[in-house]
Order: structure tokens, then C-alpha cells, then sequence
């Protein structure tokens, strides 16, 4: 890694060969709302500025990263092997190519990096409830060899005092799992709602995948306005970006 930039980086034990971070809202050219860091280009930011914060990006992760897998996010479970050319809708993604960076882009959702240190495998999803609930960490993992092997982070989202939800949300994850109702609980701000632990409900599944080395799980980005992005928070705001490769 060559220039400095505030980013979170995985404590977990990965080898030396993964490297993987998640950005902050710091240290890009961007202008609020979007103030620093925005690397997403579909959400009003100026073309340039987002440029620039990609390119600070690449400058910060140095020679070993060639190309980055930005995707086209669309709250889904398609999964899409890197490399590949031209605009990609997926929400997760996975390569065994060194330089090739996953990349999941976020402002509440959550991001999960994934590592198989066996098969020499890295991925990344994007996870909001949708996805989360229709399966797309159970379709990375299908991609990534024996569960038992592989390693999962949890980046920044928002957070369980924060994440209100309506009960059609509760219950579409109890149509999967009746054991997703341990991370809800009612709301005692509005008790037709709910607070929903996306963290809970993203290692409910992975256990249920074979996943259980996962680590991170412990930020909340509404409520960390100075480091992170959050749409419920701010509405028109930029996108933070999780993510991961192998040198």
C-alpha cells in the first residue's frame, strides 16, 4: 500500500497475500453531500471528483492492484467471476486473479469480504436485507470451495439500535428461518416496527453455510456520521467501498 488514505482495515487472519479494507467517508475530493471519499458514480456526485477518488483509491492500494470489479448493484444474489469487461449488474463478486479487485459498494447495506486461503479464492458481497434474505451470501459461498475454510468480514452497516423495519421484513426472514427472529426485536420508538440486526442475520446464514470463521460485525454507520456514509441518515450521500484482492 503506497498513499495514505483513512481506511478500516480486516482483523481477522487472513494471509499475507489477501489484502482488503473498506474506505471511510474521508480523504477524497467530493463536495457535500457526497463530502470526501464518494466512489459511487449513480448518485449525483460530480463524474470528476469520483474519478479522482477512484483513482486516490488505487494510488492508496499501490501497484499489486490492476483493475478494480466496480459492479452494478442492484440488491440481488448474482454473483460474477472477475475478470471481466464492461458493465457488470451482480452483487457479489469472486476471483482467484491476483491484482483483481471485489468490490462491494455501500451507505448502510452491508459489505462481506470473503477470503479461502485453501483454494486461493476472494470475494465480495453486497448486502441489504434483500439480498441478504434472498441469499447472496450463500451464492458467494458456492463459488468459494469448502465453507469450513473460508473467512468472512463484516464491514460497516447500519447499525441494530438503528435499522428499523416494517414486519413484512421480519417475515420474509422467517419464511427461511425461524431462528432470524432471535435479530429482531420491537421497536419502542414505533411498535408496529421492528430493530432488525443485520450482523446477527448475515452469521445466521453464513453458519448455515458452513461459514464460521467471521469476524468484524461492530460499526454502525448511521450513528458514525464523521466516517461513514449512510443513506437513512442523509439521504443524497456518497458510497463507501469494501474491498478485497490477492498479490
Amino acid at each position: 500500500m503506497t498513499s495514505e488514505l483513512p481506511v478500516i482495515v480486516p482483523d481477522w487472519p487472513a494471509p499475507a497475500w489477501v489484502h482488503a479494507a473498506c474506505t471511510t467517508r474521508m480523504g477524497g475530493v467530493s463536495q457535500a453531500p457526497w463530502q470526501s471519499l464518494n466512489l459511487g458514480t449513480h448518485v449525483g456526485d460530480h463524474p470528476d471528483d469520483v474519478a479522482k477518488n477512484r483513482s486516490l483509491l488505487g494510488q492508496w492500494a499501490g501497484p499489486g492492484l490492476q483493475s478494480f470489479g466496480w459492479l452494478n448493484q442492484v440488491h440481488g444474489t448474482d454473483v460474477a467471476e472477475l475478470p471481466q469487461s464492461g458493465s457488470v449488474t451482480a452483487d457479489a463478486s469472486v476471483t482467484s486473479q491476483p491484482g483483481v479487485a471485489c468490490v462491494a459498494m455501500t451507505a448502510d447495506c452491508l459489505p462481506v469480504l470473503f477470503c479461502n486461503p485453501v483454494s486461493g479464492q476472494v470475494a465480495a458481497a453486497h448486502a441489504g436485507w434483500r439480498g441478504l434474505c434472498g441469499g447472496v451470501l450463500e451464492r458467494t459461498i458456492e463459488h468459494l470451495g469448502n465453507p469450513a475454510a473460508v473467512l468472512a468480514w463484516l464491514g460497516p452497516a447500519i447499525g441494530p439500535e438503528q435499522f428499523e423495519v416494517g414486519p413484512e421484513v421480519r417475515e420474509a426472514f422467517l419464511m427461511n428461518d425461524s431462528q432470524s427472529g432471535d435479530a429482531f426485536i420491537s421497536n419502542p420508538r414505533n411498535p408496529t416496527h421492528y430493530l432488525a440486526d443485520i450482523y446477527e442475520l448475515a452469521r445466521q446464514r453464513l453458519a448455515m453455510a458452513g461459514v464460521l470463521q467471521v469476524y468484524g460485525g461492530e460499526f454502525c454507520t448511521v450513528t458514525d456520521s464523521e466516517r461513514f456514509f449512510s443513506y437513512r441518515r442523509d439521504g443524497q450521500t456518497g458510497r463507501m467501498a469494501s474491498l478485497i484482492f490477492i498479490s
